[in-house]
């Protein structure tokens, strides 16, 4: 296992090519002091153990899936599923492979990309697909770029799965968040969709003007249209630390996790895609390419 650490003027990030990991982004408060705004373990080797995707790269589906096979065209592909629910690519997916550094820089504009050939039926999942994750500082931006290419007809849904915290609060609940959605995707107890969007307004997911979390805990995919940002903004009060989200995706599911304080912010299309004709599709095809782009800025208050 490797990390990787790339600096700029403003930011410094970590990542290991175990899962394509982001361990540590290290930004300033508004006193100067740089506090490390993602949850993460100090030893590399504790990876191996989590179950949570810390920092990972998940996929080759984020999210979930419905029932235990893919149906593509005439062919059918047995998924795991736990209870009914295929989550993040299976039992392994992506977050929990060795990859290859691809390109390494720390001049201008710094980055590192990773790289991962997934074989035909790794997974489930028909076609061997390639992948890659650019991780870049662009400023004050964390850009990550997912790219994947395939050799048959597969279905692709990637996100970053780094669990945000701004500060060094045991508790999310003073966090501000906003939430640019109209609407998000109804889900049943154990959060698969119902194929239907509801509206936000006036119910406790609705974010429209920034407030403080409180007690609210959110496992919610919001919708978007996917070319108007930003998505997201959070605020801590306590560091001055502002998190503005953009990406090129239309969903945006927003988990604010039960034992950790921190929030996640995972752009991908809509979860359970593939068993929904009215949704986004998430076929990929031979000779396309699927892109993720999505933008962390950090900036702090007074």
């Amino acid at each position: 296992m490797k990390l990787h650490t790339v600096n700029n003027e403003y930011l410094q990030l970590t990542t290991l090519n175990y899962g394509a990991i982001i361990q540590e982004l290290l930004v300033p408060d508004r006193n100067g002091n740089l506090t490390n705004c993602v949850v993460g373990f100090q030893d590399p080797e504790d990876y191996l153990k989590d179950e949570s995707f810390l920092g990972a790269c998940v996929g080759r589906f984020a999210g979930r899936i419905s029932g235990a096979q893919l149906q593509i065209g005439e062919s059918s592909y047995p998924i795991d599923a736990v209870g009914g629910v295929h989550l993040h690519g299976g039992k392994k997916g992506l977050g929990r492979r060795m990859w290859k550094v691809k390109e390494f820089h720390n001049g201008k504009d710094p980055f590192v990309t990773y790289e991962y050939l997934s074989p035909h039926l790794e997974e489930g999942y028909p076609g061997e697909l390639y992948v890659q994750v650019t991780y870049q500082l662009l400023g004050n931006a964390l850009r990550i770029y997912h790219e994947a290419t395939t050799d048959r007809p597969t279905v692709v849904n990637l996100t970053n799965h780094s669990y945000f915290r701004l500060d060094g609060e045991r508790s999310p609940d003073h966090l501000h968040l906003q939430i640019f959605a109209e609407e998000r995707l109804e889900t049943e107890k154990n959060l698969l969709p119902t194929g239907k969007l509801v509206k936000v307004m006036d119910t406790a997911y609705d974010f429209h003007s920034m407030r403080p979390l409180g007690s609210t805990r959110l496992d919610t995919p919001y919708v978007f249209d996917p070319d108007k940002d930003p998505k997201a903004l959070a605020y801590s009060p306590v560091s001055g630390i502002r998190l503005t989200v953009e990406s090129n995706q239309p969903a945006l599911v927003v988990y604010t996790p039960k034992d950790l304080p921190s929030i996640c912010f995972e752009t991908q299309n809509y979860p359970d895609a593939p068993n929904h004709s009215s949704f986004p599709s998430c076929i990929l095809q031979p000779g396309e390419t699927y892109r993720n782009e999505s933008f962390f800025r950090f900036d702090s208050l007074p």
